[in-house]
């Protein structure tokens, strides 16, 4: 079983960066592609990003395309998500997860961390 710890969240004036990590324990990390997914208050999860279990495909959602970037070191059985150029919306929950069966849909995942807040002031 593999168990997910998220860090990295904190505030963060508009226009900055952040990159969060995603720790995973469990041999079988590197066999799960892996995402990252965003709730803010009164919202549903959102898909951020995703990336394939190789390193070798990632997705975003249109909004954090050219801001943020997604990568994984199985070697350390880490994750990533280096997030620049912040903006107030993309204050929220970060969580990432893995072994779920649709790179874009959040409740298809089965393994979840507990999240890491990032807040964007403007």
């Amino acid at each position: 079983q593999v168990h997910l710890v998220e860090s990295g969240g904190g505030l963060v004036q508009a226009g900055g960066s952040l990159r969060l990590s995603c720790a995973a324990s469990g041999r079988t990390f590197s066999s799960y592609a892996m995402g990252w997914f965003r709730q803010a208050p009164g919202k549903e999860r959102e898909f951020v990003a995703a990336i394939s279990w190789s390193g070798d495909s990632t997705y975003y959602i249109g909004s954090v395309k050219g801001r943020f970037t997604i990568s994984r070191d199985n070697a350390k059985n880490a994750g990533y998500l280096q997030m620049n150029n912040l903006k107030p919306e993309d204050t929220a929950v970060y969580y990432c997860a893995v072994n779920g069966t649709s790179y874009y849909n959040p409740n298809s995942y089965r393994i979840g961390g507990q999240g890491t807040q990032v807040t964007v002031s403007s």
